[in-house]
């Protein structure tokens, strides 16, 4: 993604680091496999074989391993080109709205009760992370880390010194602390 602010940029990838690390992870479905068809959430239900939710399934896919009852609630605030035909809304899965959506909603300060890019400026990056946890549970904060949740904050520091170098912003020693 480009342009927008530098420090949701950084959130993002770093999200994406923890949850969805592959090659391809716009088209990653939980547990590793891979889809072809993104023209809508995939909504593949794929058992868990380990952790707390073992046995159930998880419908988490793409970039941001979002699940399906997720994507439907936030794609309708957030996607920028919804399809339509007569009475029927589609929310395109494909890599932009993946991003576009992701993006839109962590600059949602309304929905997060909370101003994520201010309190990633100010180096509270603990704090968004504990906040988004519910969400995204490889956070480090959530009930399923995984073995790169407890290097986040340094992936985090370097990705934001690679976006803001970027976007032609200085970095600061309080920034990257």
């Amino acid at each position: 993604m480009k342009g927008g602010d530098p420090y949701i940029r950084a959130l993002m990838r770093t999200i994406s680091a923890s949850e969805a690390s592959s090659n391809r992870p716009y088209s990653l479905l939980y547990g590793g496999q891979h889809v072809s068809n993104l023209n809508r959430h995939p909504e593949i239900c794929v058992t868990i074989v380990t952790g707390p939710n073992k046995g159930n399934c998880s419908t988490a896919a793409g970039r941001y391993q979002i699940i399906n009852k997720t994507w439907y609630n936030i794609a309708p605030r957030y996607h920028p080109n919804p399809g339509r035909f007569m009475f029927w809304v589609s929310y395109s899965f494909e890599a932009e709205y993946q991003d576009v959506v992701v993006y839109r909603w962590l600059t949602d300060s309304q929905f997060w009760r909370t101003d994520i890019s201010g309190q990633l400026r100010q180096g509270k990056l603990p704090d968004v992370l504990r906040r988004l946890s519910p969400t995204w549970t490889s956070l480090g904060y959530g009930i399923e880390t995984n073995s790169v949740s407890q290097y986040l904050p340094r992936i985090y520091q370097r990705i934001l010194q690679e976006e803001l170098k970027a976007s032609g912003k200085a970095v600061s020693e309080k920034t990257l602390r």
